[in-house]
């Protein structure tokens, strides 16, 4: 009964936070979904006696407020003592966000607290940040339509059948659906037909008119080798010959017709460096393949990632917090069309290449090369993710560090695979955090400091102010600036005593421990403009010398 008690006050206080962060208020299933994402497990009813989620809430009339809108049940936190400020924070959020059109910017003479300032919140104003959503649901929204467009009445039963789960855009700070199209714009037309709106991929789109255009298609084995635009076509256009060449060539009497079995396997060749063949050719005069397929050559073994290029001291930039430890230890996201979109791309082509089972086989890793600091990649929910080996667990299990988003999780080893060189190319995304100027007033985070700092974070575009790097780990202060007055993340610390303003960067006690990225990502000024160089494929890395615009802004020249 004690253990029963203990945990009920704990949740209760979770519980407290979550609806506290949630202006509108949250849905009994919204709040079974938050507490998931926040605390990586379901809420714990039945450890509790709870039948239902509903069942709990009305054990706790002192935390939370049930009410009814439009006939749906809303669940809205009553306030204590200790959070009375947050609540009252949360209040003064604008209804709606400004436009889109106004940039994550400030003035060119913007004044900037130095470290003898007495209050560091008072910087300039600075513009708001729009709703963002995260690059896997973008990703997830692309791959809804990449293979035929959908009315936009029928977008929410899609997306819940596909994937499994309803899409809540409003937790990502959206206040409806054409906003979050808006947001997609780049990516996603609407056009108007008699059914109703009508959501197309511009990509889709674009194919369908090629389409049109180009001439009427002629058989696969009279059509001479094309040259690939690049490798996912490439792979499409072996992917195709397989499901229509080989039918034909088994059918056949090997014996009597050498030249066209060895005529269909030289298709394959001159298509697709990523395909074995299918069958092997066991004909008088010819060698069988070895049974043992060996390591292919454009498969990343001894190669590291190199970070983003470091930012400019005193720059703002947008950023998106991906994943938090604790105030002392979080990873980013920088905020620009050309990251955003690399990212996408990226997750695009690599679900296209290795959910083929014929390429996906060919980069299965030998147990020989599952080792710490391996680069490879692994799949999570259909979805291929670049990835780094930090401890081989058992004979099944390995954990690794996910080098675009920073966090660490246990997977099997039988879904990793060899990364393609191809996918080297691009930096990694997550950049390893602290906010600056602040310590924990206990010596430690506390569990009530490290939840509030998580609902601070969650799904929003913030402005970062860049202080500096300390032991590759960027120190920034974070500012909320969708709400009428800005908020900055230190100061809400400060003020519900968990935190000291102690106007220096302390060096991360949490990354002094363990900090992935120094361990497996190379630093960008010494990748330089190295041309990375592809066994038989000779890729070029792209340089990474230069800063993004949109992504880093001088406010004025002055030193601190």
């Amino acid at each position: 009964a004690s253990r029963q008690a203990q945990l009920m006050e704990v949740l209760k206080k979770e519980v407290r936070a979550m609806l506290i962060a949630a202006k509108a208020g949250l849905t009994p299933e919204q709040l079974e979904e938050q507490y998931m994402a926040m605390v990586c497990k379901p809420l714990p009813l039945h450890d509790l006696g709870f039948q239902s989620t509903l069942e709990m809430v009305t054990q706790m009339p002192e935390v939370v407020q049930i009410c009814s809108k439009n006939g749906t049940l809303i669940l809205k936190a009553i306030a204590d003592d200790s959070t009375k400020g947050i609540a009252k924070l949360v209040a003064n959020q604008k209804v709606k966000t400004r436009k889109a059109s106004k940039k994550t910017a400030t003035k060119a003479n913007a004044p900037f607290p130095t470290k003898n300032s007495k209050n560091p919140q008072s910087f300039q104003t600075l513009s708001a940040g729009t709703p963002v959503l995260p690059a896997t649901v973008k990703a997830e929204l692309q791959d809804l339509l990449s293979s035929s467009p959908l009315l936009l009445a029928d977008l929410g039963k899609a997306f819940l059948r596909r994937f499994g789960r309803a899409f809540q855009y409003r937790q990502y700070g959206f206040l409806s659906m054409f906003e979050v199209l808006r947001s997609m714009a780049d990516s996603i037309v609407v056009e108007q037909t008699k059914a109703g709106s009508l959501l197309v991929l511009r990509k889709y789109l674009a194919r369908t008119i090629e389409q049109e255009v180009v001439a009427p298609a002629v058989s696969a084995a009279e059509m001479p080798p094309v040259e690939p635009i690049c490798e996912t076509e490439s792979f499409h256009q072996a992917a195709h010959l397989v499901h229509s060449e080989p039918v034909q060539t088994q059918a056949v009497d090997l014996g009597d017709h050498p030249k066209q079995a060895n005529y269909a396997c030289s298709v394959y060749d001159e298509t697709s460096e990523c395909l074995l063949p299918l069958i092997p050719l066991q004909l008088q005069g010819f060698e069988q393949f070895p049974s043992t397929p060996e390591i292919p050559p454009d498969a990343v073994q001894d190669r590291r990632l190199c970070s983003l290029p470091p930012l400019k001291r005193r720059c703002l930039v947008g950023v998106i917090v991906e994943f938090v430890v604790s105030p002392s230890q979080f990873y980013i996201h920088v905020c620009s069309t050309e990251t955003s979109s690399k990212l996408q791309d990226l997750m695009f082509e690599m679900r296209h290449v290795y959910s083929h089972k014929v390429a996906s086989d060919k980069y299965i890793m030998p147990e020989s090369a599952v080792r710490p600091g391996q680069l490879c990649c692994v799949m999570v929910s259909t979805w291929w993710y670049r990835v780094i080996i930090h401890r081989v667990l058992n004979d099944h299990e390995v954990e690794v560090f996910y080098a675009d988003y920073g966090h660490l999780q246990i997977v099997q080893k039988s879904s990793l695979r060899f990364l393609k060189w191809h996918y080297l190319k691009l930096p990694a995304q997550a950049i390893p955090c602290s906010l600056a100027w602040v310590k924990p007033v206990e010596g430690t985070w506390s569990s009530a400091a490290i939840l509030l700092f998580k609902h601070l974070c969650r799904f929003k575009e913030f402005v970062g102010i860049v202080d500096e790097y300390v032991d590759g780990v960027l120190y920034l202060f974070l500012c909320d600036t969708s709400t009428k007055e800005d908020i900055y993340f230190h100061s809400v610390l400060r003020d519900m005593g968990y935190a000291d303003i102690c106007g220096e960067n302390i060096p991360s006690q949490e990354f002094e421990e363990l900090n992935p990225s120094a361990l497996y990502i190379q630093p960008s000024e010494k990748q330089g403009n190295a041309e990375v160089t592809e066994p038989d494929l000779c890729l070029q890395q792209e340089s990474q010398g230069a800063d993004s615009e949109t992504a880093t802004l001088k406010l004025d020249g002055a030193e601190l």
